[in-house]
């Protein structure tokens, strides 16, 4: 089984001085590409200094973690592709457990168990669940000791390439970053493809040090997830109860975020809103491959 890992990185020259050395260890024999979003600080110096272990692509433009992402997927030579964002570490022992879910074809995706840093403290994220609640998809992490899961983390996940492809990848409709993978898993469970989390594959998750709290604002990253909210469920829901509850919903959170001067709201259903046709071209081309309804899904993860 060929092997590829893909680390997105943006403006992350120290994290990946630290951390990319242990992970071409915890690699094996497996291909690593490392694709840059048009870094403006020096992450390209650090790069160059395992040019002879990894594969880098560099984007002219910052394009976003979706199209990132996608772009080192189809760089790939492995039949399974790994990502890793570059803040996360894998333990020595991870891969081996991860790849044993692939014997079985169905399978489109594997999560770790995220040893999350954050500050002084360290928490276990098991899987993904999620439930419909008041007109959106509520989603958490859940226990460490069951392996279905409703998501796999794009930051800390093996998927076997061919379904990615079939599926269409991360949904760039989400840049520049997510619920791009909750969006791709749900997709995948509606098609009928299995995910599953893996307990014994861990990975060490600095959330700290992350591109995103170091290149925007708290206002800005509010916004991007009020809008890829509202994207993924006028995207991906398609059982006329939920989007009957949805539509009902919504004039409670337009006076909620009023009388709190939530202004991301507004300014995030309002980005959601002119994307519209868009949703709607990226909802159809999805549904074409669905065979369960969300109701079917949604029941196993509540």
């Amino acid at each position: 089984m060929n092997i590829s890992i893909v680390i997105p990185n943006y403006n992350g020259e120290n994290i990946l001085e630290k951390n990319l050395p242990k992970v071409l260890e915890s690699a094996g024999n497996a291909e690593v590409i490392v694709v840059d979003d048009a870094s403006t600080d020096e992450s390209l110096k650090k790069l160059n200094n395992f040019k002879t272990k990894i594969k880098v692509i560099k984007n002219e433009k910052n394009l976003g973690f979706s199209s990132t992402v996608n772009k080192g997927v189809r760089e790939a030579k492995g039949e399974i592709v790994i990502l890793l964002n570059t803040d996360v570490v894998p333990e020595n022992s991870f891969l081996k457990p991860l790849l044993e879910h692939f014997e079985d074809k169905k399978i489109f995706a594997v999560g770790c168990m995220d040893k999350s840093i954050e500050g002084d403290e360290t928490i276990l994220r098991g899987r993904g669940v999620g439930q419909w609640k008041r007109g959106f998809l509520i989603h958490s992490r859940g226990e460490v000791n069951r392996t279905d899961t409703l998501w796999v983390n794009g930051g800390s996940g093996a998927f076997r390439k061919s379904v990615w492809e079939k599926l269409g990848g991360f949904d760039e409709l989400y840049n520049p970053f997510y619920w791009e993978d909750i969006d791709l898993s749900y997709r995948a469970l509606k098609s009928g493809y299995k995910i599953v989390f893996e307990s014994k594959s861990v990975v060490v998750h600095e959330h700290e040090k992350g591109a995103i709290k170091s290149s925007y604002s708290n206002f800005k990253v509010k916004t991007i997830a009020y809008r890829n909210q509202f994207i993924f469920v006028w995207k991906n829901a398609t059982d006329l109860n939920l989007q009957f509850s949805h539509f009902l919903w919504l004039p409670y959170y337009f006076i909620k975020a009023f009388m709190k001067g939530d202004i991301a709201f507004f300014k995030g259903f309002f980005n959601a809103f002119l994307l519209s046709p868009k949703i709607i071209a990226s909802s159809f081309n999805s549904q074409r491959l669905f065979l369960k309804k969300d109701s079917e899904i949604l029941k196993e993860f509540v």
